[in-house]
């Protein structure tokens, strides 16, 4: 798909709870009852090789593109299409009417209000999102929380106290086919933030367009 194909099928539509306080929690599953928090060693004793199979998997696929709906902390909900190429990349584009616009470069993660022209600019080293978008998840490093392996259903939460304080990003996977189903970021107020993904499609060809981040205009207006 052309990137103006994209801008045309999917631009704007975001929660309204999105403010700079709550960026954390813009995106993810609401956490499945029953997962506790483990040690770093607790946690990583349960990270099997068939959920490291799995996460492997999914770092793997460097493109990928589909459709959503989010589900925010009060029950609001919203839609679009979004757009992930690895590492760092990603790209919602929310329904009308909403103004808003979220992008990740690989370096830093914005957020645009096109009607107030406001912008919210963000490390993405220190984001829950930067662990969704490596090339890599070692599910035998200190960042994960838990590993929880069902019939139907292997979660991951993932966490790091030292890049983004008491967030964590929840994962659900399809066991059969390791395809991704949904995700959760928990904020340190532990109010989640659910996105849930369909019609996914992987291995396309992006254009770097669809990721770039309006820097110059950031510098002359600046958040307000």
């Amino acid at each position: 798909m052309k990137e103006t194909d994209m801008n045309r099928s999917a631009t704007g539509r975001l929660a309204p709870s999105l403010t700079r306080r709550g960026f954390t929690g813009l995106m993810g599953l609401v956490l499945a009852t029953g997962l506790s928090v483990l040690s770093p060693g607790e946690a990583s004793a349960q990270a099997s090789a068939a959920a490291q199979k799995i996460a492997d998997h999914f770092a793997s696929v460097k493109t990928m593109m589909g459709e959503f709906v989010q589900f925010g902390p009060r029950g609001e909900q919203t839609g679009g299409k979004f757009y992930i190429d690895r590492p760092g990349r990603i790209r919602f584009n929310y329904e009308d009417p909403s103004p808003m616009r979220v992008i990740a470069d690989g370096k830093s993660v914005v957020i645009g209000n096109r009607k107030l022209k406001t912008w919210d600019i963000y490390p993405l080293s220190k984001t829950p999102l930067n662990l969704l978008l490596g090339n890599k998840i070692d599910l035998s490093a200190k960042m994960v929380r838990n590993v929880k392996e069902e019939a139907d259903l292997t979660t991951i939460v993932l966490g790091d106290k030292s890049m983004f304080g008491d967030s964590t990003i929840t994962m659900m996977f399809d066991p059969k086919t390791y395809d991704l189903r949904q995700w959760t970021i928990t904020d340190a107020q532990g109010k989640d933030t659910s996105v849930m993904i369909f019609n996914v499609q992987t291995g396309m060809k992006l254009d770097d367009r669809v990721f770039a981040i309006p820097y110059d205009e950031i510098r002359n207006r600046g958040p307000k």
